[in-house]
């Protein structure tokens, strides 16, 4: 199901962190970021607090269209809260900012927090898993300046390490920031798993796409290879999971809505997962954790060769790179047509994810980070 995010544990021992997210466990970044090392960090002995600045139900209507005097009236509360969470930071030992410290604007809250730091003498840790000191990927160009993602870079100068969820975003951070450790988008594989789940749907292949409203739009560009696919294969069908493909009308086309309880038997009918991408900047800081996901339940995977996409895949051997149109065909047909194939990859692919992506690999280096930044900060 994935680690809920408890809002609060004191444990004496080693200090208090104070974790500052954007969005509640549903929000799939700060769930993986933070969340899932929780129980890890109070084994070490770490106290903590956890402050999304979204509610749950604030997050559930987000990105909906309607509700604007809710959404305005939840998001005013949400900004008291979070001018709250800023003035109490003195009494943590270590700061974690995942993301951002608020939605819109310049860096005031984070200004403020730099200030407190130098009467608190705690620690502030920076963590980004996306490009985010670019405009939003499809944004207008007015919501690129409300976001005002210049600000990242403010925050990752002054932050006393930053953790980049892949090389990729490293590099950005290097020249700002030598403080800088990778750890990247991990998954609970123990967790994610489809073994002992029911299979696929029967007398049916499926080919599965999980994601959100920000990605569904790469889904158009195999929107005429869904469509040949599909009339070559009755048996075949395609699920969208968390987004929707309108411009495809066909039987075999099936859209429903993403939520935490049901994401792992969504994808348990899953006989191949795609991830595909454009090659942009933004795209390139991405963490390729679609791909991670399908892998740790042991679905073989076709992505594109975008970013870090090309680190994790072994063309044909854990999963496929599809550099175009013909080759997404090609190789969707190939694992198709060939239950052995699908089998063979999909094994691989998952002996990659646990090795290096599975939050028991990663979970240790977590925690070594928090605890060598929060032993500065009693020093």
């Amino acid at each position: 199901m994935g680690a809920v995010m408890k809002p609060s544990r004191d444990i004496k021992a080693k200090g208090k962190i104070l974790f500052l997210v954007p969005y509640p466990t549903e929000g799939a970044s700060a769930r993986l970021r933070v969340g899932q090392f929780l129980p890890y960090l109070e084994n070490a002995g770490f106290g903590y607090s956890v402050r999304p600045f979204y509610t749950a139900s604030f997050y559930r209507i987000l990105y909906k269209k309607g509700n604007a005097p809710k959404k305005v009236f939840l998001f005013l509360a949400a900004s008291m809260r979070r001018f709250i969470d800023v003035f109490t930071a003195p009494f943590y030992s270590v700061i974690f900012i995942h993301r951002e410290v608020f939605p819109i604007g310049p860096p005031i809250l984070e200004s403020v927090l730099f200030g407190l730091r130098f009467f608190a003498r705690n620690k502030i840790i920076f963590d980004y898993d996306d490009a985010i000191y670019l405009p939003p990927q499809g944004s207008s160009k007015a919501m690129g300046i409300l976001k005002c993602p210049r600000k990242t870079d403010f925050i990752i100068k002054h932050s006393d390490l930053v953790i980049a969820g892949n090389e990729f975003l490293k590099e950005h951070t290097k020249p700002l920031n030598k403080n800088v450790v990778i750890i990247p988008t991990c998954i609970d594989t123990d967790n994610y798993n489809k073994a002992g789940m029911p299979g696929g749907l029967k007398n049916n292949i499926v080919i599965g796409w999980i994601g959100s409203h920000t990605t569904q739009v790469f889904l158009e560009e195999l929107e005429n290879i869904f469509r040949s696919l599909l009339d070559k294969n009755r048996s075949l069908k395609v699920h969208i999971v968390g987004g929707r493909l309108d411009s495809l009308r066909h039987d075999g086309l099936v859209a429903k809505e993403w939520s935490l309880e049901t994401e792992r038997d969504d994808m348990a009918h899953f006989d191949i997962g795609i991830m595909p991408m454009p090659d942009t900047d933004w795209t390139r800081g991405k963490c390729a954790f679609k791909a991670i996901l399908y892998m740790s339940m042991g679905i073989p995977v076709v992505v594109s060769p975008v970013g870090v996409n090309k680190d994790i895949i072994k063309d044909g051997v854990n999963g496929y790179l599809a550099f175009h149109g013909k080759e997404w065909e090609e190789k969707l047909s190939r694992l198709v047509g060939d239950a052995g194939l699908r089998r063979s990859i999909g094994e691989a692919g998952r002996a990659t994810a646990v090795e290096k992506y599975s939050l028991k690999t990663n979970a240790p280096k977590f925690v070594e980070a928090l605890v060598n930044v929060g032993s500065r900060s009693a020093a």
